[in-house]
């Protein structure tokens, strides 16, 4: 079985550790746990490992966030990896900083990066894991507070979210988003 995790982001240092950029911080963490390192390929920064006979490809889409369904669709195609298959890890406006959902499908809710692979990839059925990153800017400041990054007691509680994240991710390829959503989703 292939599988195919993608962690939305922008490359760039300006944009490391913005809210934005959470999908990179996840992937990240889970390569690091799995011991895997990255390498710079095609439309994205790329990574494997198998886990429990399971074949795990990690990317990074070098795209930027509007464009990220290119870079997705084109790992799929090459690694033949059914639309069931794919984890797409986001930051997500609409749910409070901390809560991490995985769902089998949903709309972009306005999210570029979403919208891109809708456009680009067939549709909204494709699992996601939303990580909340909350709503808490000034009206009409929305790109400033995703592109922004998390402030100092978010930082506190970031690695034990992402840690979550990964395991939700691990668990995902295991045992399915079922089991996953009932046994991993926060509030």
């Amino acid at each position: 079985m292939n599988y195919l995790i993608v962690g939305l982001g922008n490359i760039g240092k300006e944009y490391e550790d913005t809210r934005h950029n959470i999908g990179f911080m996840v992937v990240d963490e889970a390569a690091k746990q799995a011991g895997a390192t990255w390498s710079l390929l095609k439309l994205a920064y790329y990574t494997e490992f198998k886990q429990r006979g399971r074949n795990v490809y990690m990317i990074k889409p070098t795209t930027f966030m509007n464009l990220s369904g290119k870079a997705m669709n084109y790992w799929m195609q090459q690694l033949k990896v059914p639309l069931e298959n794919v984890l797409v890890v986001v930051d997500d406006l609409a749910i409070p900083f901390g809560s991490l959902r995985i769902k089998p499908k949903g709309s972009a809710a306005g999210h570029n990066g979403l919208r891109s692979i809708e456009a680009t990839c067939g549709g909204q059925n494709y699992p996601r894991l939303r990580f909340g990153i909350g709503d808490n800017y000034p009206k009409g400041r929305q790109v400033d507070y995703v592109l922004g990054p998390f402030d100092h007691d978010e930082q506190k509680d970031l690695p034990a979210l992402i840690d979550h994240a990964v395991k939700m991710i691990q668990s995902f390829v295991t045992i399915g988003i079922e089991l996953t959503m009932t046994n991993l989703n926060t509030k």
